[in-house]
């Protein structure tokens, strides 16, 4: 027996050499990211400038198809808008709501042609429409109206009929409208303008609130 001894003392010395040796020369290497090649960065370049082209594209065709852009093309306007400003229209504005006196809205102005109009409502169904002594008086309330070029120089009285708007132009004597022709058919309501984005330094978005509300 006393033969094994010697073994036996090794192998009673072993936990403690292996406690001792906590096997860090053995412990694997972090591998290093290897470095994108001047290929794979000009492709992932291309591919993101890509998408945001992609993305781009849908939110202008997004856009483009509930809005129009329009070009202002005469005087009957000034001095709110002039000729060559351009608008933002938006058409569903009268499918998710309703018009209101004093906004600025495009329409058709004879269904036959594409001509087109921007004009202010003044009027809308039901309401009576007076000009006297160079003011707009409706439902016998005279408007509040700053926006004007020029007090108004006709006179008359108009009734509005269901369906459709009574509108004028901000320059009211140089400016075909409601006074001349008649009343604008809701149908024929392209939507209301809420942006003037040319030229840069006119660019603001347009108040809408009821003339009758302001004049109170």
């Amino acid at each position: 027996m006393g033969k094994f001894s010697p073994s036996l003392r090794f192998c009673d010395k072993l936990p403690s050499i292996m406690a001792q040796d906590n096997f860090t020369d053995f412990a694997p290497e972090p591998l290093q990211p290897e470095s994108p090649t001047f290929a794979e960065k000009v492709g992932e370049f291309f591919l993101e400038t890509f998408k945001t082209i992609l993305l781009a594209l849908l939110i202008y065709f997004a856009i483009s198809a509930v809005t129009d852009r329009v070009r202002v093309e005469n005087v009957s306007m000034q001095p709110t808008l002039y000729e060559g400003e351009l608008l933002v229209v938006w058409e569903p504005a009268y499918v998710l709501g309703e018009p209101k006196r004093g906004d600025v809205i495009v329409f058709h102005h004879n269904s036959q042609t594409d001509e087109d109009y921007i004009k202010r409502v003044i009027g809308l169904p039901y309401d009576t429409v007076s000009v006297r002594d160079g003011q707009v008086i409706v439902n016998g309330q005279v408007l509040s109206e700053p926006y004007i070029a020029e007090v108004t120089e006709y006179e008359g009285d108009w009734s509005v009929p269901a369906n459709t708007l009574f509108v004028l132009g901000d320059n009211r004597n140089r400016s075909s409208d409601s006074h001349v022709w008649g009343f604008v058919p809701m149908q024929d309501v392209v939507g209301r303008a809420v942006i003037l984005y040319w030229p840069l330094n006119e660019i603001r978005v347009f108040n809408h609130r009821d003339l009758l509300e302001s004049s109170s």
